[in-house]
């Protein structure tokens, strides 16, 4: 959820100031953007895809969060994606930011639909740990999966009701009505 932007600061000016606020704040080339509530389907579903991967992780080393935990995507971006997976030794012994995700989940509000596929999905395409990206709309069951291929490619698949979200890079699956378990959707 994107509110209004901060003033301009550097990434360690960000960094520093960050750490103070009581509300989290994504960083974009020197631009500061308050980060708004999430409805509680937002809520729900994300923790939904969290409480069906977290034991399978376990088995394998991995980590997932929820929310409040930024992602360095490059030495002037950061992002709070809504859901992230690592299995870097790097990011399990860190306390501040995650560097290498394989996997980001994004759920979509009408708000931030356009900016989670467009520049941010570009943004995260940089990071060549990322496998896979998954969005989640919160306004009707439909969750998309990009997965890296060869080279710069990116290949897609939808899923809907009835089906099973499969993420290659873990090895795992999940019912999609398991994921909008208990979320209550617009009409």
């Amino acid at each position: 959820m994107i509110a209004s932007p901060q003033p301009h600061l550097t990434a360690e000016e960000y960094l520093a100031w960050e750490t103070q606020q009581e509300t989290r704040h994504e960083y974009v080339n020197g631009a500061i953007i308050a980060m708004t509530g999430g409805s509680i389907a937002h809520n729900l579903l994300a923790l939904n895809l969290y409480s069906a991967l977290r034991p399978h992780l376990r088995q394998r080393g991995c980590v997932a969060t929820v929310a409040d935990v930024k992602v360095q995507v490059s030495s002037s971006i950061y992002y709070y994606p809504d859901l992230v997976v690592t299995c870097s030794d790097r990011d399990l012994q860190a306390r501040q930011l995650i560097q290498d995700p394989c996997v980001i989940v994004e759920v979509l509000s009408p708000s931030t639909a356009a900016n989670d596929r467009g520049d941010k999905f570009k943004n995260y395409r940089n990071l060549n740990s990322l496998q896979e990206y998954i969005l989640i709309d919160s306004e009707k069951i439909s969750i998309e999966r990009y997965r890296r291929g060869e080279g710069r490619m990116w290949l897609y698949h939808p899923y809907t009701t009835g089906e099973t979200l499969i993420l290659e890079s873990l090895e795992f699956e999940c019912a999609i009505d398991q994921i909008y378990e208990g979320v209550s959707l617009e009409p």
